[in-house]
């Protein structure tokens, strides 16, 4: 039993909060794929917001333990940021779809927005145990 509670639990723990943000990268890959006109023509700049918002959020969970707020905030845009930048490139292999800086630059806000807000509610309930 002492595994458990050692070295191998932790980096397991570890490992677990990054699998929501892994899978959610898939989520905005196939979201990505999908041609232009099959996109939902509602889908526009609110869309990468809430898309990449959630990222964020996810990526900060992850990230969260054992580094100060800011540290946490700048790695997760940092990280969504990046991805914006292939998922933009992927774009320009799919149909009636191309890459645009200003999708990247909706989708790094709403990554920030995000961290910032799950950050916040991290916090928030530490702060009740």
């Amino acid at each position: 039993m002492a595994y458990v509670s050692g070295p191998r639990s932790s980096w397991t723990r570890a490992a677990l909060r990054w699998i929501p943000a892994i899978v959610w990268m898939g989520v905005i890959f196939r979201l990505s794929a999908i041609p232009g006109s099959d996109l939902p023509s509602r889908f526009g700049s609110l869309g990468h917001f809430v898309v990449y918002a959630i990222f964020g959020a996810l990526l900060v969970i992850a990230l969260a333990r054992g580094r100060d707020s800011a540290q946490a905030i700048t790695l997760a845009v940092f990280i969504a940021a990046l991805y914006a930048v292939s998922d933009e490139y992927h774009q320009s292999f799919v149909p009636m779809r191309t890459p645009d800086v200003a999708d990247w630059g909706v989708d790094t806000v709403g990554a920030f927005v995000g961290a910032a807000l799950a950050l916040w509610a991290i916090r928030r309930v530490s702060q009740k145990r």
